[in-house]
């Protein structure tokens, strides 16, 4: 794989012991466009997405909702940080076409890029998991998460993914695990390995990963049904909760993105060696949610959703309520568990649902 061959007593450095550059390779100027665009698509969307959340963050008066967003700006700031430290990296590589060996021979940059990988990889996830959490206790324990739950515990649990990620980066530098020029010379990352201690390391980030998307979905699910019994039940007008539908339709479709890009990289971080095309594949199918992610907040929001379907009375009712014939039939699942929402008269029908007064409408993003 090596264009040229090396000294005889050169030492070669550790993150080149595998693959050493110069490589040979075709043209790299589709990639470099690639690149560029992919990057800079990222790094404008979120940046809207920082803006809206923010503006979001100073209307809202809601203690559950403002947790919920400074998840969401964790996020976005880590996605945006991810992008622009790596695609600043492959950029630069694709344009001036620098030789690694030479300009870094003691592997500080390689280990650096590759660390950047590992980090704004597992903080999305992690974070993701997070916020499962905190619509878990929201939704299913609202009385001990109020009293639990504030803006700045919130901003700590982001604090804490963004240490547990970073020590978990740091792991190759301490002897677990190693970092190492990735085919075409424009990346470093984990050795994937079925040997040693870069097996372990490969196998403890599939394993954060892959538990960090389990518990959000677990947590999710629950929390969906949680609040569809609450919104299918003989509160549900009464307890306006838009806003909580609107949060937990945004965690959904980060967890799904999430999974789809993530899921193909981290079942195959098992030790086996993979193919150089399979490998930037996966790769690159990851680093779709750092761009897929914001258009979630961006998008998903009842604001957007009144322009998009102006002639939608948003202001009276619960988004359930937009759909009756749903709603008619998750009533009637979740008739048993609520405890006699509807009850049945002395002549065999149904007492029919009263609707409660609506006091006024939530707070939206």
């Amino acid at each position: 794989m090596n264009a040229s061959a090396r000294p005889p007593n050169e030492t070669t450095p550790l993150c080149f012991s595998i693959n050493s550059p110069p490589f040979n390779y075709n043209t790299t100027i589709p990639s470099a466009y690639f690149s560029a665009i992919f990057s800079t698509l990222g790094l404008s969307s979120n940046l809207i997405a920082l803006v809206v959340l923010l503006k979001s963050f100073q209307r809202t008066h809601s203690r559950s909702r403002s947790s919920f967003l400074i998840f969401l700006c964790g996020l976005v700031v880590t996605d945006f940080m991810g992008l622009l430290v790596t695609g600043a990296i492959v950029v630069t590589f694709y344009v001036t076409h620098f030789n690694w060996r030479r300009l870094d021979p003691h592997c500080h940059f390689c280990n650096f890029m590759g660390m950047s990988m590992v980090f704004y990889g597992l903080c999305p996830l992690l974070l993701g998991a997070s916020m499962a959490v905190e619509r878990f206790v929201g939704i299913n324990r609202p009385f001990a998460r109020s009293a639990s739950m504030s803006k700045s515990r919130a901003a700590a649990m982001v604090m804490m993914v963004w240490v547990f990620a970073g020590a978990v980066a740091l792991l190759p530098l301490s002897g677990v695990g190693s970092y190492h020029m990735q085919f075409p010379g424009s990346w470093c990352f984990l050795n994937i390995s079925s040997e040693g201690s870069d097996l372990l390391f490969s196998l403890l980030f599939s394993t954060v990963g892959l538990l960090s998307l389990g518990v959000s979905f677990v947590l999710n699910t629950v929390s969906v049904v949680t609040l569809v019994k609450v919104c299918c039940g003989q509160d549900g007008m009464q307890r306006r909760r838009d806003y909580e539908v609107e949060m937990m339709v945004q965690l959904i479709l980060i967890m799904v993105i999430a999974s789809i890009c993530w899921c193909p990289l981290l079942t195959v971080l098992s030790g086996t060696r993979l193919k150089v095309p399979l490998l930037l594949l996966w790769l690159r199918f990851a680093t779709w949610n750092q761009i897929l992610d914001p258009w979630v907040y961006i998008l998903f929001r009842r604001a957007v959703l009144k322009r998009i379907y102006p002639r939608m009375d948003w202001s009276r009712g619960s988004i359930m309520s937009l759909y009756p014939s749903f709603s008619g039939t998750l009533r009637r699942l979740t008739r048993s568990s609520l405890g006699g929402a509807q009850e049945a008269d002395p002549g065999g029908g149904k007492v029919e649902d009263t609707p409660h007064p609506v006091k006024g409408p939530p707070p939206s993003l």
